[in-house]
């Protein structure tokens, strides 16, 4: 089984559920807070790999909701530049699987490790469409 370094946000109730889904299926799980790590641009970068830069984004992310920032009109050096400024922006959780990385958990390394061949109910937000707010920070 693989060893996982997991960057998620403390208390972030979709992130706890993704580690015990990836827990159950018998990986090592080393939890990160994503917020508190020191990203660099070109480790924060390999994580992306081909997807496009809109998917690089947490579309629930307040600067995001608000409108302040447009994921959509954005280049890979701005995004990164608004990720090191506010981590807030990036999309978790941020997987490192013996040194296969993504972002999200819909794809790869992540299907590999759960045995699936398509994303299941574990990549939303467990909180939408109720009406508590995940705190900021």
């Amino acid at each position: 089984m693989a060893t996982i370094i997991f960057y998620q946000k403390g208390g972030c109730v979709t992130n706890a559920r993704q580690i015990r889904s990836l827990t159950a299926a018998g990986h090592r799980v080393i939890a990160k807070d994503i917020l508190k790590e020191p990203w660099r641009t070109e480790e924060l970068r390999s994580f992306f790999g081909h997807t496009p830069v809109a998917s690089w984004f947490n579309r629930a992310a307040p600067r995001i909701k608000s409108g302040d920032v447009n994921p959509d009109t954005i280049d890979a050096a701005s995004a990164l530049a608004l990720m090191l400024g506010d981590p807030l922006l990036i999309r978790r959780p941020l997987i490192d699987a013996d040194g296969e990385r993504c972002a999200g958990f819909d794809r790869e390394p992540v299907l590999s490790l759960l045995g699936r061949t398509a994303p299941d109910d574990l990549e939303g937000c467990s909180r939408e469409g109720t009406l508590m707010d995940c705190p900021s920070k």
